[in-house]
């Protein structure tokens, strides 16, 4: 039982991190520096990376989308 939990732990942390560090690239470097489309990076945005890792971060994207058209 403590194995599981470490492990989904450890899991959510990285998936997190990896999200919030892609979160900032697309923000800083992909994107122009005028644009309304840079997700905020918050909590929500936060446990968003860390439960659905890539694809969650995707959606963030096109939920801004979606909203500015």
């Amino acid at each position: 039982m403590e194995h599981k939990l470490a492990s989904f732990l450890i899991r959510f942390l990285i998936r997190s991190i990896l999200g919030m560090g892609l979160i900032f690239f697309i923000n800083q470097y992909v994107l122009p520096s005028d644009t309304s489309l840079n997700v905020g990076m918050n909590a929500f945005s936060f446990l968003t990376s860390g439960t659905l890792g890539i694809p969650g971060v995707c959606l963030l994207y096109g939920i801004l989308i979606f909203k500015n058209l």
